[in-house]
Formats: structure tokens, C-alpha cells, sequence
């Protein structure tokens, strides 16, 4: 299989996704174009270390490029003001300067992190996004979205700031745990949701293919993900406007992950998946869309092996009035009103800005009570 590229169209800040097996191999040629000296660094989480890093530095060091790598913890916990001050100052001592390259080896946390560190470091160095979590390959990868996480809410603190390039190698996914590709199968999911409505008709009939791991379907995936998020990021590079439409879930989603303490408990793609289910559930609730659309994107998601209800997080959540309060820290939130993104249909989504709290408490009361989580 040869790998695929997918043009992500911003002018003077444009780059390339390539899609497919054995780029980490192919490395040095994809990475050196950008290189003013044989010098990039490397950075990584301990789980990916272990997995990937090794041939990434063989490649790279066979080329005669010194690739330092820097490695930090996995998990979302990473995402920090902590984390972020370690790093910036490892990259420094490495001898970072403003023309070279920074390599971000991981998943979407790693990507962030990253990306976030590269953006202020000296006032701005150039990264390159090797994604090695599905995830990371169809969302966090593209559109330049970098940062950390705060006690507030999630990714509130920090900038956009574009890859160079992203080098999306399908064999990384070999080693990746079943929970983990689920949950990037969620956001694969929502590109269909959202706007593409062809596109969830073959997830549909191929799901189950690309949880095993098939390469021809995952590629197909893969690819026509990045290149719904590519138009969008290309049309509204600073979610001013239709770029929130990539959000589908994620208002939901989010106050569930702030309200489980941003652990492995509940994954981000996890998140999402229960998000979206209330999504067009809460839409089912104000007439947008018709009824039973929910259990039907709920039937699908299953059949990933996603969670799709909240009694199926394994934690304690709080009452319906503070999980409203967790989403006014959405980054959509205007004018302190709650803004969703909402359905009218499969692949037909819209944004609701101005949503009425008072309807949305409605829904979470109700949502909870169907599972048994609280009274109505």
C-alpha cells in the first residue's frame, strides 16, 4: 500500500498529512526538507518510548540526524502548566533554537503538549505531528490545536499553532491497545455525524473491519477524516465559525471528563462517544431532529465497543447542576450563554448558540433518570 497525502490549504502556513504504512522509516526524507541542520528533538510519552521511539531514532540516526528524545508520563494528567515549564526548559537545555525542529511522537497529549511548548518556546519553532493513537491521527494531529489542560476545563490554555508536516504511519496502530482505537473510532465517527452522511453509511457496513485492524478500510478512514477536517480547518483556521461543527459531543463530553478528573477512567474519545449520543439525544428533546436518531449513532458506537450512556463510566459523576456548571468552561460558551453543537440529521449538524440552561438541565435531569443515575 502506498501511502496518501492530504493538502491542508492555509497559505503561508500549509503543510501535508501523509497516510500510510512505514513513514517512520521514511522519516529522514519526509522530516529533512525542514531541517537547517541534522538536529531535531524528539518528544515522547513513556508508553510510545517503549513502542516507537526506537525506530524513529534508528531511522533518523542512520540519516546522520541528532534526534535527542525527551520522554514524559502518559496520560492526560501530562497536559499541565507542570509539565509544560519541564519540557520547555529540557528543550532549551537541549539546545532548541528558533530554525530547528521539534518532532512530537504520540498521542493527541503528547500532540497538545507539543505543539503548545513549540509555540512559545524563543517565540515560535517549527513541529512535526508523528501521531501514534488513531485519535491523534484524524483529530488532534491536523489543525493546529495546541495546549493544556486546567483545573477549569479542558484545553482552555493555549494556541493555535500549525505542524509543518504530519507523518500518519498506519503500522503505529498495530501495537495499540482495542480500548484505545475504540476511542478513536469515535471521532472517525463523528466526521459522518457531522457532516457526511456517505461516509457514516460505509462506517456502518465497516466498522467492525477497521476495529480488527484492517488496513484498507482504516486507511479509508483515516484519510477521508483528515480531509473533512483539512476543508474546515482550511476555511476557518481559528474557530471563529464553522470550525465548531468539529465539536460535535464535545460540550458534553468534556464536563464528563472534568468530572472524572481527567484519568484513564474516562477516555477522551470515550467522552465523545457518550457526548454525541446526548448530542442528538438533546436535539431528539428541542424537535431538531427526528426521534430515535440517538439510539441509532448509540447502536453504531456499541458496535466499537464504545461506551454510549453515562451509568457506563466507572466513577461516581455529580448531579445534573454541576455538570451544567462544567460546560459554561466551553470554549464555545458566548457572553456567558452555552453554545452546542447540535443535529438536524446524520451528517447535518448546525450551531445552537444561546441555548436555554434551563432546557439543557431538563436533559441531563431526564438523561440521568433513564439510566437509573439520579431522580427525575
Amino acid at each position: 500500500m502506498k501511502s496518501e497525502t492530504v493538502h491542508v490549504d492555509l497559505a503561508g502556513r500549509s503543510y501535508d498529512i501523509a497516510i500510510g504504512p512505514g513513514l517512520l522509516a521514511e522519516a529522514p526524507a519526509r522530516v529533512s526538507p525542514f531541517l537547517k541542520r541534522p538536529f531535531a528533538v524528539i518528544v515522547t510519552d513513556e508508553n510510545v518510548a517503549s513502542a516507537q521511539l526506537p525506530a524513529l531514532q534508528k531511522a533518523l540516526q542512520a540519516a546522520g540526524i541528532n534526534c535527542p528524545a525527551i520522554t514524559l508520563p502518559a496520560g492526560e494528567g501530562t497536559k499541565s502548566f507542570t509539565q509544560l515549564a519541564g519540557l520547555c526548559d529540557q528543550l532549551l537545555a537541549a539546545g532548541v533554537e528558533r530554525k530547528d525542529i521539534v518532532i512530537a511522537l504520540g498521542g493527541g497529549v503528547i500532540g497538545d503538549l507539543t505543539g503548545f511548548a513549540a509555540a512559545i518556546l524563543r517565540r515560535g519553532v517549527n513541529f512535526i505531528q508523528i501521531p501514534t493513537s488513531l485519535l491523534a491521527q484524524v483529530d488532534s494531529s491536523v489543525g493546529g490545536k495546541t495546549g493544556i489542560n486546567s483545573k477549569h476545563g479542558k484545553n482552555l490554555i493555549g494556541a493555535f499553532h500549525q505542524p509543518v508536516a504530519v507523518l500518519a504511519d498506519l503500522d503505529v496502530l498495530k501495537t495499540l491497545p482495542q480500548r484505545q482505537r475504540a476511542a478513536g473510532y469515535a471521532e472517525i465517527a463523528k466526521y459522518g455525524l457531522l457532516g457526511n452522511a456517505a461516509f457514516f453509511k460505509w462506517l456502518d457496513q465497516n466498522v467492525e473491519s477497521i476495529m480488527a485492524g484492517d488496513r484498507a478500510a482504516t486507511a479509508h478512514a483515516v484519510k477521508t477524516s483528515c480531509e473533512m477536517k483539512a476543508r474546515i480547518v482550511a476555511e476557518d483556521e481559528t474557530e471563529t465559525g464553522v470550525r465548531a461543527l468539529l465539536n460535535l459531543g464535545h460540550t458534553f463530553g468534556h464536563a464528563l471528563e472534568a468530572a472524572t478528573g481527567y484519568s484513564s477512567t474516562l477516555l477522551h474519545g470515550e467522552a465523545v462517544a457518550i457526548g454525541m449520543v446526548q448530542a442528538f439525544g438533546f436535539s431528539e428533546s428541542l424537535g431538531h431532529c427526528p426521534q430515535g436518531l440517538n439510539r441509532k449513532v448509540a447502536a453504531h458506537l456499541r458496535r466499537a465497543g464504545l461506551p454510549t450512556h453515562m451509568s457506563e463510566i466507572k466513577a461516581t459523576l455529580p448531579p445534573p447542576e454541576k455538570l451544567l456548571q462544567l460546560m459554561y468552561q466551553d470554549k464555545k460558551a458566548e457572553s456567558g450563554k452555552l453554545t452546542f453543537i447540535l443535529a438536524k440529521d446524520i451528517g447535518e449538524s448546525f450551531i445552537a448558540k444561546g441555548v436555554d440552561e434551563a432546557k439543557v438541565l431538563a436533559f441531563l435531569k431526564e438523561d440521568a433518570a433513564k439510566q437509573g443515575l439520579a431522580k427525575p
